[in-house]
């Protein structure tokens, strides 16, 4: 039996992937960097240690204070972009154990090379990251951790667009995805949202910038309540279906709506996929990316302290992630306890 592990599981790190020359974030290195360091300090001032991949790990040190460094670990490895959350591993329990499942990675449908990504996992394992016997290879189906949701108890939260898109897995009938999220993941309860896409997303409506699970029943989701905004009609239409959905004992879902951020444009004028549900759950403390919009990004972390009433909830400003088209929870992938190798922490 499996049981695909909710993201408010008890962690021991979070996992990222320092920006560097030959990534997409060349021409703003110096911009995205600071921008990730800014997100490290914030975890580390919560005590919230850091697996950070590096390509030169005396590089990457040189950018932390003595304070930060303490709570980082440096991890040598080659990869060709820094959005952990959808080649990380993705943690699921079997037979009481736990398992550090790598699913294959094929750059969001073969938009973006992934040759290197593919394979971080792997890598990881050889160099003895993960804790003995964790890893498991499920590299031959496509599966990126940003397009599932679940609350731990064998429901799970997707979008169609994603899952059944025809460059991952040869465009699979919702039948047939939830066939192997129900043997990989451990899935009995599977949820396929329709609709809601953002403009300037990359990654066919992954979920997680649309609806997240919380405990207690609970879904958040990213609503719009501008007529005016193109994003209307769809966030409308994804809402209503929200609300039919019932979870596995047939008991609807308490909805709470996430606000929508005012629109954020690149240099060329594009729309960039802004949305509050991108944010990170860590023990006891939920961090949000923020847009420089104060009655959005203050409304939107109150918000999110109505599903996790006990939890911190600190901001963080997110806007120079928007530009690659991500956000938080696209740049990090929580791990959980004893999945990662001890010896790590104690460098």
């Amino acid at each position: 039996m499996r049981v695909f592990l909710p993201e408010w599981t008890p962690q021991e790190a979070v996992l990222m992937a320092l920006p560097a020359e030959d990534t997409d974030w060349n021409y703003i290195l110096s911009e995205a960097r600071d921008q990730y360091v800014r997100i490290i300090k914030a975890f580390t001032a919560e005590n919230i240690r850091v697996v950070l991949l590096c390509h030169d790990a005396s590089e990457a040190m040189n950018l932390f204070p003595q304070c930060c460094k303490e709570l980082i670990s440096f991890v040598e490895t080659p990869y060709n972009d820094t959005w952990t959350r959808d080649y990380g591993p993705i943690s699921v329990i079997k037979d009481d154990r736990l398992r550090a499942l790598d699913f294959g990675f094929n750059g969001w449908g073969l938009k973006f090379a992934s040759d290197r990504d593919n394979l971080v996992n792997l890598r990881l394992n050889e160099k003895c990251v993960f804790d003995q016997s964790v890893y498991r290879n499920e590299r031959s189906f496509i599966l990126e951790g940003g397009s599932v949701e679940t609350d731990g108890e064998g429901t799970v939260l997707t979008t169609t667009r994603c899952l059944c898109s025809p460059n991952r897995n040869g465009g699979l009938s919702k039948h047939e995805a939830a066939q192997h999220l129900s043997d990989l993941l451990g899935a009995t309860h599977i949820l396929f949202l329709d609709y809601g896409a953002l403009e300037g997303d990359d990654t066919d409506s992954h979920i997680d910038t649309l609806a997240r699970m919380a405990p207690g029943n609970t879904i958040l989701f990213t609503g719009c309540r501008n007529m005016d905004d193109p994003h209307f009609e769809e966030l409308l239409k994804m809402r209503a279906q929200l609300s039919m959905f019932r979870n596995s004992m047939g008991e609807p879902f308490n909805l709470i709506e996430l606000p929508f951020p005012d629109p954020v444009y690149n240099e060329d004028g594009s729309r960039l996929p802004a949305t509050y549900a991108n944010y990170l759950i860590t023990d006891k403390v939920i961090f949000m990316p923020l847009y420089n919009q104060p009655h959005n990004d203050m409304l939107a972390m109150q918000t999110v302290r109505i599903a996790f009433p006990d939890y911190k909830v600190v901001g963080i400003e997110c806007l120079t992630l928007l530009r690659q088209h991500g956000s938080l929870h696209c740049a990090t992938m929580q791990i959980p306890r004893n999945l990662f190798n001890p010896v790590l922490f104690d460098l």
